[in-house]
């Protein structure tokens, strides 16, 4: 009978590196205002974002968007949402790893939620909670980098997005607790943001 502990060693071992990305390069234009800037107990919205994901274990981090005061990855081609600012980030990243890939504006999302869909599956090329697009993680390899230069070209906007990728790449979808599912509400607008700060 196999050693069981140097099983799971060894499954360990075989993990890509996951690297957590933040989206934070819209235009925030149901907001009215920069949503990655907003006041989030004492500190930018987009520091509490990257801190949940250095709590819930990745190796490393990247910024979607134009903030070069966070070391970001700025579009490689404005006007394309998500898609585009993952696509960029992808180009940023040398070799296979997992994408745990999180908005900017979810600032009820916990580390162990986060860390509960890095590790579980871990074969699943995409895997995300059943009924969210996000948080999301995604096998970066030739094949998604592939997909996600196709789903690019594509001429319809509905045709470019994170909903298509998941499509595409057959997501494996978690359940949800309804107190699970409260830490996914996303605030991209002003009335959204009052509730979740009252």
């Amino acid at each position: 009978m196999p050693d069981r502990q140097a099983t799971a060693m060894s499954l360990a071992d075989a993990r890509l590196p996951c690297i957590g990305v933040v989206l934070a390069g819209g235009r925030s234009t149901r907001m009215g205002r920069d949503k990655a800037m907003l006041a989030w107990q004492g500190r930018p919205l987009l520091d509490r974002q990257i801190d949940v994901l250095r709590r819930c274990g990745v190796d490393a981090w990247q910024i979607s968007g134009d903030r070069p005061d966070y070391g970001s990855v700025a579009d490689m081609q404005a006007g394309l949402g998500p898609l585009g600012g993952l696509v960029s980030v992808a180009g940023a990243v040398s070799g296979d790893a997992d994408l745990l890939v999180i908005p900017v504006d979810m600032p009820l999302l916990g580390p162990d939620l986060l860390r509960r869909l890095r590790l579980a599956h871990a074969q699943a090329r995409c895997l995300r909670y059943a009924g969210h697009v996000m948080p999301m993680r995604l096998r970066l390899d030739a094949t998604s980098r592939e997909q996600l230069a196709a789903l690019l070209d594509q001429a319809e906007p509905a045709q470019r997005s994170l909903r298509a990728l998941q499509r595409a790449m057959d997501a494996v979808e978690l359940p949800l607790d309804d107190s699970e599912a409260a830490q996914l509400l996303d605030c991209n607008t002003e009335a959204s943001w009052n509730e979740v700060t009252r």
